[in-house]
């Protein structure tokens, strides 16, 4: 049984250790926090077995929303949470008056790209260099959006 919830900025270590299994250059826990206070910002995370699995971070401002970031422990991965995140964020963005919900994804990353083609996003275009990988190597982001009127029905409600 998986269940989300609202976590603030004292979860920002754990969340941290999260970002860090899953990202090659991770935020940490100030990174985190100072993300978690600004204006708009939302965190849902993924219980299932007492755990907290993954999370995602996105803001609603002025009838727009944006993940930030969503994160699942590779050991958790496979197995539906991250729809599960991004269908309960899609959910709290549109109660908060967001009509359309936005990201950037590394154009390497194949399987955030077919979640988040699963969950009704559609490729608007490309951020050249955009993420920084080392001091001679970047990649490309594609830029997606989602129209939130026409959302597929979640699995979170508000």
């Amino acid at each position: 049984m998986s269940d989300l919830v609202v976590l603030d900025a004292d979860a920002a270590d754990l969340l941290a250790e999260i970002h860090a299994s899953a990202f090659d250059r991770p935020w940490d826990a100030g990174d985190l926090a100072d993300m978690m206070s600004g204006h708009g910002a939302h965190l849902l995370a993924l219980r299932a077995e007492g755990r907290i699995e993954g999370f995602i971070l996105f803001q609603a401002v002025a009838g727009e929303a944006e993940i930030l970031t969503l994160a699942v422990r590779p050991d958790a991965r496979r197995r539906g949470f991250g729809l599960i995140l991004v269908e309960g964020a899609a959910a709290k963005a549109q109660a908060a008056g967001a009509a359309t919900l936005w990201l950037d994804v590394a154009a390497d990353n194949e399987s955030a790209l077919g979640l988040y083609s699963r969950a009704g996003f559609e490729t608007l275009g490309r951020r050249r260099g955009y993420y920084r990988i080392g001091p001679n190597h970047s990649v490309d982001a594609i830029v997606m959006r989602r129209a939130l009127n026409t959302a597929p029905a979640s699995h979170y409600s508000p």
